[in-house]
């Protein structure tokens, strides 16, 4: 009998090294790139489904993945002051277990968004989530609690105004945090193991949305910070900072990519930065008026940088030089609208409408050709994932697995 289980349990640990982890917001580096191959092309909510989950509630989070397990928060209650914390099993959407916890700060917010906006973050032991009503929780992989802050607690004057989504960051042994907002706006690095802050520094007061990222410059990391005035990097051990590019008109919402050694940014002119240090400035190496980005963050791929705007608008050009290759509006596109950052695969873009209509483009240094329009019919705001062979679109009710069956 052992000689039976020992294989079967070594096929069923090679699979899962095969999986991709999807740890954070956007994947490894913020970056919508996935390495996944065999990703489906033509589908919808019946047709190439390996599985699909009703969750409790709403929530703009996007899955995150590692160990063959997917996590996923969602709010629920007439005022979202009820927060969930789901983990499934990646092979077959089984729920493994699901967590609350009430809310300890406001849930007033616009009504496109929702509590459950900020998109969880995991190493595979542990996942950490936030809030946007501050509320901040640590669990075991098995669901086990290993801590909780209410952030609003420690510091009242937090506003959550029209939404909280800015996404936690990992780096080593640090959770860092970032709350830009109408009340005391700060960023902190986190123990992992105790929630308690290791440091912690001020950042201006406005809404902002942009996720810490973290890159490494030359022989050292850097942690950025961006709001719509500056572009400022961090020890992220130690909160320490570093150098800092101050422009207006930078976006509060969507997240630098890195790239090339450079920084691709979007705001009233998309820039390719040069990161300084404490004795050299930073570098706008180009800028380009014609690059929108919206609410979506911008993917490098190859070479060349993508933005998506929210008018469905896909803009390309050189990542070297800034030139613009192309730009193209599917016309599947005209009258929707997205919020959704795109994801990059096997040199194709996935593109998510609002309305659920998922756009594949074969990208090319020519126009893109559309491969396929896939209709979910279901509202979804959250940016696809990719793990496992398979496709993972969270919706305002479900979370879909699209890919063949195994």
């Amino acid at each position: 009998m052992r000689l039976l289980v020992a294989p079967c349990s070594l096929l069923v640990l090679v699979a899962l090294l095969h999986a991709e982890d999807v740890p954070q917001f956007r994947g490894k580096g913020a970056a919508g790139l996935s390495a996944e191959k065999g990703l489906p092309i033509k589908f919808s909510a019946a047709d190439n489904l390996r599985w699909k989950v009703e969750l409790p509630g709403r929530g703009l989070s996007n899955p995150v993945i590692a160990g063959g397990r997917i996590f996923l928060t969602a709010c629920t209650g007439p005022e979202q002051k009820r927060e969930h914390v789901l983990c499934l099993d990646l092979k077959t959407g089984k729920k493994l277990w699901e967590r609350q916890l009430w809310a300890t700060g406001t849930t007033l917010c616009h009504p496109m968004t929702c509590m459950a906006a900020p998109t969880p973050v995991t190493d595979g032991n542990f996942v950490y989530a936030l809030f946007a009503t501050g509320d901040l929780v640590c669990y075991g992989k098995d669901g086990d609690l290993v801590w909780y802050r209410s952030l609003v607690g420690d510091y009242p004057t937090i506003g959550n105004n029209v939404g909280i989504a800015v996404s936690p960051t990992l780096h080593k042994d640090l959770l860092i945090v970032s709350l830009e907002n109408i009340g005391e706006s700060f960023a902190a690095g986190v123990d992992v193991r105790t929630g308690q802050n290791r440091w912690r520094i001020d950042r201006p007061r406005g809404i902002n949305w942009v996720t810490p990222l973290v890159i490494k410059n030359g022989e050292r990391d850097e942690l950025l910070l961006q709001s719509g005035d500056d572009l400022t990097a961090y020890d992220p051990l130690t909160g320490k900072k570093r150098w800092s590019l101050n422009r207006p008109s930078l976006s509060p919402v969507a997240t630098p990519v890195w790239a090339e050694g450079k920084i691709f940014t979007a705001g009233a002119k998309f820039l390719a930065v040069q990161p300084g240090s404490e004795t050299e400035k930073p570098v706008v190496t180009w800028e380009s008026p014609k690059l929108r980005a919206g609410y979506c963050s911008p993917t490098y791929h190859e070479g060349r940088v993508y933005t998506l705007a929210g008018d469905g608008i896909v803009n390309c050009a050189d990542a070297k030089t800034g030139k613009a290759l192309w730009s193209q509006r599917p016309e599947t596109a005209e009258g929707e609208k997205y919020w959704a950052s795109p994801l990059i695969a096997e040199g194709r873009m996935y593109i998510v409408s609002q309305k659920g209509t998922v756009t594949v483009l074969r990208l090319s240094d020519a126009e893109p050709e559309v491969l396929a329009v896939n209709e979910m019919k279901d509202t979804i705001l959250a940016s696809p994932v990719a793990s496992d062979g398979a496709l993972f679109l969270r919706s305002d009710r479900y979370l879909y697995c699209i890919g063949d069956k195994k």
